[in-house]
């Protein structure tokens, strides 16, 4: 069997770079023959990328590292076929992930998304999906199973969250009162996000705040969970009722 022997390489002098070059190597001399990847580093390091600053947001001081942004853990709640599926899908800035199986005839009559929903597929553990308010603050977001029979999930999901956005749709109230519940019971501040089914309630606002007994102090909103924007401003409201409620319990 022939052997190959192999290259007796130049020593290469202690802290040298040079000798260790393809052409110290291989007797070329410099700037002949193919150079396969980039043989150094470029004579100027490109500036690392900023992303552009907000309008009236304080910059750090040169040479300091800004801070990481504040994570806050946002539940989003409800009954079964209300949107919080869409509703994460349409405000993260990331590709959301969802557990979503097709729903089949073992479902029927367990899993009811409503007369009006063309609903095929449901939530079989949870919905995540992250958006950055601004440069201190990021907001993750986890989506809960609706069906009863994922309740279990629930305490371990709201555990470290600071509020919940409850979604309910107007034409099946008595869906979301199991979700009104848990964070009652739980203490956690919620608001309470009417999702608007093709751009009409089927209630007033004042008539779904009646129907489900929620007191004053619980906001209650109308968005669309189909619209970014829609979204964002339900879950400032969120975050907002969760800053007053921590803010209250420092206080005391």
């Amino acid at each position: 069997m022939d052997s190959v022997r192999s290259p007796e390489w130049p020593v290469a002098p202690l802290g040298g770079v040079a000798a260790n070059s393809a052409a110290a190597r291989y007797g070329m001399s410099p700037g002949t023959g193919p150079i396969v990847g980039r043989a150094g580093p470029p004579p100027t390091a490109p500036p690392p990328y900023r992303p552009p600053a907000a309008a009236g947001s304080a910059s750090p001081p040169a040479g300091k590292p800004a801070a990481p942004p504040i994570p806050v853990k946002i539940l989003v709640a409800g009954g079964f076929g209300v949107g919080k599926t869409t509703t994460v899908g349409a405000i993260s800035e990331i590709a959301p992930l969802t557990t979503e199986a097709e729903m089949t005839t073992a479902g029927i009559g367990v899993d009811d998304p409503g007369a009006r929903s063309t609903k095929t597929t449901t939530t079989v553990a949870m919905d995540f999906g992250c958006v950055t308010i601004d440069r201190s603050l990021k907001l993750y977001l986890f989506g809960t199973p609706g069906q009863t029979r994922f309740g279990f999930m629930w305490d371990d999901l709201a555990r470290g969250a600071l509020g919940a956005l409850v979604v309910v749709d107007s034409a099946r109230l008595d869906d979301c009162f199991p979700a009104i519940d848990f964070f009652e019971r739980a203490g956690l501040p919620f608001v309470v996000g009417v999702n608007a089914f093709d751009g009409r309630l089927a209630l007033e606002l004042g008539e779904i705040r009646w129907a489900l007994a929620i007191g004053d102090h619980v906001p209650l909103v109308q968005f669309d969970a189909r619209d970014r924007l829609s979204v964002r401003d339900a879950l400032l409201v969120v975050l907002d009722r969760a800053l007053d409620r921590a803010t209250r319990d420092r206080r005391a």
